[in-house]
């Protein structure tokens, strides 16, 4: 059965563990969906462009592609970015079909990379009850992408966190530091902190410092190419295929959510 291709569209960072990382999340999504192509792209500063892939797949006959925003929030990069990536790939490739998947997150999938990344730094689901987490993201100028941030960290905590409260390495408050802080002025007798990054780079090591900084007892790694993150992957492309939506020929995107 003839299959879209799957295209990650990724920021790009120049960190080159940036890269690394989601080439190993593209290839772990390759080994558990068997005939599907997948391939990546960045936004920028790494190789290959969205717009050079995009034309590589048309070159190669390609007719049909869903690129997924890389992404946990939807913010400006899959509000903006990517669909002009794409409408402008369909004016160039006007048999190309075009859809745009919804970002990651929120998604519990996402809930269970955190822990499981929590529980590789030394925690265990016992530690739960006892243990505040910070949620540290990247952060966004975007309102809507800081509240879904923290209605997930509202959610999270339902599963059984002692608290759980958002942080933002950049561009909104409060720093990572500064929520370990303010979990232990309440008393919280164990802070760790989840990044909640896909990739490593500039803001992650902020996140990380902070961490440091802050005093925190344990600090878990970006989630990387987690199980639950490829599956989380496949689970957009397959919503993507389900639901159709393509970009015009020289249009705007038509039948995104991202």
């Amino acid at each position: 059965m003839h299959r879209p291709v799957l295209l990650v569209i990724a920021h790009g960072s120049r960190d080159a563990r940036h890269a690394a990382t989601v080439r190993a999340l593209t290839r772990r999504v390759r080994s558990l969906r068997a005939g599907l192509r997948v391939e990546a792209a960045f936004l920028d500063f790494n190789a290959p462009s969205a717009a050079d892939q995009l034309d590589q797949l048309a070159a190669e006959g390609i007719r049909e592609v869903i690129a997924l925003p890389l992404l946990l929030t939807r913010a400006f990069h899959a509000k903006s970015d990517i669909p002009a990536v794409l409408a402008a790939a369909s004016a160039r490739h006007p048999l190309l079909r075009l859809r745009q998947a919804a970002v990651l997150g929120p998604s519990p999938l996402l809930g269970a990379a955190l822990e499981r990344r929590l529980y590789e730094a030394g925690l265990t689901p016992a530690d739960k009850p006892s243990t505040g987490v910070v949620l540290a993201s990247a952060g966004s100028s975007d309102p809507e992408a800081i509240a879904v941030i923290e209605g997930f960290a509202r959610e999270w905590q339902a599963s059984g966190w002692c608290a759980v409260r958002p942080a933002f390495a950049s561009a909104h408050g409060p720093r990572t530091e500064e929520a370990v802080r303010e979990m232990r002025a309440l008393g919280v007798r164990r802070v760790a902190v989840a990044p909640y990054v896909i990739a490593p780079g500039r803001l992650p090591d902020r996140i990380a410092a902070g961490a440091l900084a802050g005093g925190a007892d344990v600090r878990a790694e970006v989630l990387g190419p987690a199980p639950e993150m490829a599956r989380l992957l496949l689970m957009r492309y397959d919503e993507a295929a389900a639901r159709g939506g393509v970009v015009p020929a020289g249009g705007r995107l038509v039948g995104a959510t991202a």
